[in-house]
């Protein structure tokens, strides 16, 4: 079982990384899956101006990046979204990135880790509507870090909460995506 981690932010100066690679030494300790980090950055995708809706593509994508991107994806059972929440919604990039693709979401299991200013509760709560559009399956485990209090100059400066919200979510997470590989 693949678990990709899929940092959500191209901006410069990003808190994303910082993320990652707490959730990805955190990923290390949970067994069952192997994670990799799906950086959005090393993609750049275009923005999606396809005439072909994705999902009617067949996976035959205008773009190389793009089916670079599917490839990615595709290879994953499951993800973790970082996400940031950027003026109470979504980033920009990321969701460009979700809707360049179609098939390659479908029944997969997701669970979110998010950031911003109260924790990008916001943003996962409008990612949960646009998953459901894939049929993807969300973890109701998540982890809402607070910018102004939990990032610092030196890293992060995480709650003790936080560790025991990002075991939870990537238990659920293995768990379920391996049920549904078992049905």
């Amino acid at each position: 079982m693949k678990i990709g981690i899929i940092l959500g932010s191209v901006r410069d100066s990003r808190k994303g990384e910082l993320v990652a690679d707490w959730v990805r030494s955190n990923a290390e300790e949970t067994g069952g899956a192997e994670f990799e980090v799906l950086d959005l950055r090393d993609f750049q995708l275009p923005l999606l101006t396809s005439a072909v809706l994705p999902s009617m593509a067949g996976r035959n994508y205008d773009s190389p990046e793009v089916t670079r991107w599917s490839e990615a994806i595709d290879a994953c059972d499951g993800y973790v979204m970082i996400t940031p929440e950027y003026n109470h919604g979504v980033p920009g990039a990321l969701k460009n990135a979700v809707d360049s693709l179609g098939p390659e979401w479908t029944g997969k299991t997701i669970g979110f880790v998010s950031y911003g200013a109260d924790g990008g509760v916001r943003a996962v709560e409008q990612w949960r509507q646009i998953v459901a559009n894939f049929h993807m399956i969300d973890v109701r485990h998540q982890v809402s870090l607070q910018l102004f209090t939990e990032f610092g100059e030196g890293g992060l400066q995480l709650q003790d909460r936080r560790a025991g919200e990002i075991k939870a979510l990537l238990d659920a997470l293995v768990t379920l995506t391996g049920r549904l590989q078992a049905a």
